[in-house]
This record gives C-alpha cells, structure tokens and sequence, in this order.
C-alpha cells in the first residue's frame, strides 16, 4: 500500500517537503550541523559543490573533499527538527518517491553531527573534543516510536535511581552510537562519555534566569552519575535523537562536539569559532576512510 499523501508530503518538484531534496541531491555520507551558517564553514573545504539549496533553517550543499561525496545539512536545534530531518532524508534513500512505496533494498546512510557542547565534567575542558558513545534521551521524543529494541534499560534504571526522576517526566532512554563509525573517529584527541540531549536550553539543561527549576540539583545528578563504564560528559539538544531514530531505520550515527562551555567549571572558550574549526578538520579527514 502507498503511503498517503498526508503522510509524507511532496513539494510539486518532487522533492521532500521540508528539506526541499531530491535523492539525487545527497550523499550517503552526510554531516549534520545545528547552524545554517556552519554549512559553509564546511564546504569551503572541498574541491568542489555540485548542489546547493535552503528552506527555512535546512541549508544543504553536497559536493566532494577529496575523493569522498559529502553532503552537509543544518538541522537546526532542538529533538524536533531532528525527527523532521532523518525522516525526510530516509525517506529520499528508502521510499520510492513515485509510488510511494518502502523499497525492498535499503540504504544505510553514514551520518556525522559536528556540534558544539558544554562540558559536564571538570576534566574536560573548553576547547576539547567529545564522541558520544551514547545519546541520553531525556526529552522524551522518541517514545513516540517503537523503541524497545534500541534502549538500554539496565543503566536507564540505574540513572532513574540516581536522579529520583520523576515519574511525570518521560522515562529517559540510552541509545548507542554506530561502532562502525566510532573506530574511524577514535583517537587520543577526543574523549569519548555520554551525552544526554535535552528538549530546550535553559531549564531543561539547569540554566536558571526568571523561572525556578523543578529540580535544582539535576546538573549535579548527572555530573554525578557513574554506572560501570558510563557517565554523562556533556549537553546538548540532538545526539539521541540522532542515535535513535538512526538505529530504527538503519542507519550508522556518531556525534562529535567541540566544547565551548565547561558548565562544572564556569569557563568559556575564548575561540571558539577556532575550536570549531579544528574539530571540522578533525572530521572531514577521517571521514574520507570510511
């Protein structure tokens, strides 16, 4: 049965509705960015670009560093433009356009975030590089889908009982990285921790300015908390959502942060447009080994 029309919805060219893409027009490499204006700062390090459009905060170029066909995409912030921008782009590799139809054969898309982040433990320090091993989801997006398979409920349990989480709040969820990816990035110049992805920048990540917290001490929480191997390194607002909607449609995901913030220690980067640049270099050099 075709998908309705409703349902995944097509610009009169043709191409996806928000993301304004055709399949022809991506990679199966793809690099997702937070900030339209990063696209470029990206870019300007190919050899050349063969495809440029944008819709709303969805900026892409598609083009080739080195040998290697890279697309670049801004998501903008937050969880839910997330979901907008791996449906739209699964559907461009996975869903046949003209019928309407999941194909047979699918596609994996490689897909690399380079983000910027704030620190959560005092021995990484601004201007560091952090790879999500995991994304924990405490935003809540994702319990809109079937998400059993893909969770770790184990050490979901044992941060429920850390933080007293409140039952009102939507049951937080820890979601893997693609080892696959993970042994192409790895190296003595990044650190490697959990990242857990907030629904919003100030209360949901403990900034106070007006409005009190409905817990003042959540940061603490999650600085806190060590189960075996885990613990919580930084915050940021994409990283699970990333990994779990990657993991449900089958596709690899690895989220790379520059930290510009260290929230245990109060301190700021005082370059960190420079920071961000050295962790783009960083990526597109190992991405040609994939």
């Amino acid at each position: 049965m075709s998908i309705k029309n409703s349902e995944l919805i097509l610009n009169p060219d043709g191409s996806v509705y928000h993301l304004n893409l055709k399949p022809e027009d991506i990679s199966d490499t793809i690099i997702f960015v937070g900030d339209q204006d990063r696209v470029e700062k990206i870019t300007k390090h190919f050899e050349s670009i063969e495809f440029s459009t944008q819709k709303r905060e969805f900026k892409t170029q598609t083009g080739y560093y080195k040998d290697r066909r890279i697309t670049v995409i801004s998501t903008g912030i937050g969880p839910d433009n997330i979901d907008i921008v791996l449906n739209e782009l699964d559907a461009l590799v996975n869903i046949d356009l003209n019928t309407r139809q999941p194909k047979t054969e699918l596609t994996s898309l490689n897909i690399i975030r380079i983000g910027t982040s704030g620190s959560l433990q005092a021995d990484i320090p601004v201007d560091a590089f952090v790879m999500s091993t995991h994304g924990l989801d405490v935003n809540g997006m994702l319990h809109f889908y079937q998400i059993d398979g893909i969770s770790n409920p184990e050490v979901e349990d044992a941060f429920i009982q850390h933080t007293n989480w409140d039952k009102n709040k939507a049951r937080p969820i820890i979601i893997n990285n693609s080892k696959y990816l993970q042994k192409y990035f790895e190296s003595d110049h990044i650190f490697q921790g959990m990242t857990g992805t907030a629904g919003g920048f100030y209360g949901p990540q403990g900034r106070v300015l007006r409005l009190p917290l409905h817990d003042a001490n959540l940061n603490s929480k999650l600085d806190s908390f060590n189960y075996k191997a885990y613990r919580i390194t930084n915050f940021e607002m994409e990283t699970s959502v990333i990994y779990g909607l990657s993991k449900l449609l089958g596709h690899e995901a690895l989220s790379l942060n520059a930290i510009i913030a260290n929230r245990a220690t109060g301190g700021f980067s005082k370059d960190p447009k420079k920071t961000v640049e050295e962790l783009i270099l960083y990526a597109l050099e190992r991405i040609v080994n994939i």
